[in-house]
C-alpha cells in the first residue's frame, strides 16, 4: 500500500513539473513596446523591453514626446555610470529585472533628470497589455507606481532606427505580447542602486 501512494505521488509530481513550464510558457512577456501618457493623457514617453541572457529584462527609452519649450536633444550629464553624457533617447535605464512569472523583480531604474538609480519592480496584467511600473527606496512600500500600457507591434515602425538597431539588431520577432522574446544582446553593466522613488521619465 506505502508502494503503491508512493508511485502515485511520484507520478502525480512528473505531472506537475511537466505542467509547470508549459504554463510558464502561456504567460505574456513583458518584451516589446509600451506608452506612458502625461498628466494631458496625451503620449509622453515610449519604453522598449528586451530580453537578456539568463531571463534579464532591460528597457529603454524608445521615444520622447518633448512639450513646447524642451531640449530636442537631451543627455544624461547627471550620471554616474556608462551612461554619462549619453543621449536620453535609446538609453538603457530600467536594467537587471528577473522575472518570476507575470512579476519582474530586483532590478533598478535611472532618473536621467539627476543620474540617480532607484530598486524597482513591475508587474505585467494577465492579458499583457498593462504594466505596472513601481520605483522605490530601500522596500517597494517606500515608492510609487505608475502605470503603462502596451504598444501594438508595428509601432516599432515610428521608432528611431538607431534604437531598433541598438536593442534590436535583426528586428522585431514574434509577438511581444507573448513568451517569445526579441533580440538579446549581451547584457549591460550594472548600475549602483541608490535615492528615493523616481518619477519615471516623462
Amino acid at each position: 500500500m506505502i508502494a503503491k501512494l508512493a508511485a502515485l505521488a511520484l507520478a502525480a509530481f512528473v505531472a506537475l513539473a511537466a505542467f509547470v513550464p508549459h504554463a510558464r510558457a502561456a504567460e505574456p512577456s513583458v518584451v516589446g513596446l509600451w506608452e506612458k501618457r502625461g498628466d494631458s493623457g496625451k503620449p509622453a514617453v515610449w519604453f522598449l523591453f528586451v530580453e537578456r541572457p539568463g531571463d534579464i529584462y532591460e528597457g529603454a527609452i524608445a521615444k520622447a514626446f518633448p512639450r513646447p519649450g524642451d531640449p530636442p536633444n537631451q543627455f544624461c550629464t547627471r550620471c554616474a555610470d556608462d551612461r554619462k553624457n549619453q543621449p536620453v533617447l535609446g538609453m538603457s535605464f530600467i536594467r537587471d529585472m528577473k522575472r518570476q512569472g507575470l512579476d519582474y523583480v530586483d532590478g533598478n531604474i535611472l532618473d536621467p533628470r539627476d543620474g540617480t538609480v532607484y530598486r524597482a519592480q513591475m508587474s505585467l496584467s494577465r492579458d499583457g497589455q498593462v504594466l505596472t511600473v513601481r520605483g522605490y527606496l530601500g522596500i517597494p512600500l517606500l515608492g510609487m507606481d505608475e502605470i503603462w500600457n502596451r504598444l501594438p507591434d508595428n509601432a516599432i515602425a515610428s521608432v528611431d532606427p538607431a534604437v531598433v538597431a541598438k536593442y534590436m539588431p535583426e528586428g522585431a520577432r514574434g509577438s511581444s505580447a507573448s513568451t517569445t522574446a526579441a533580440q538579446r544582446p549581451s547584457q549591460a553593466a550594472k548600475p549602483k542602486t541608490t535615492g528615493a522613488p523616481p518619477p519615471v521619465p516623462r
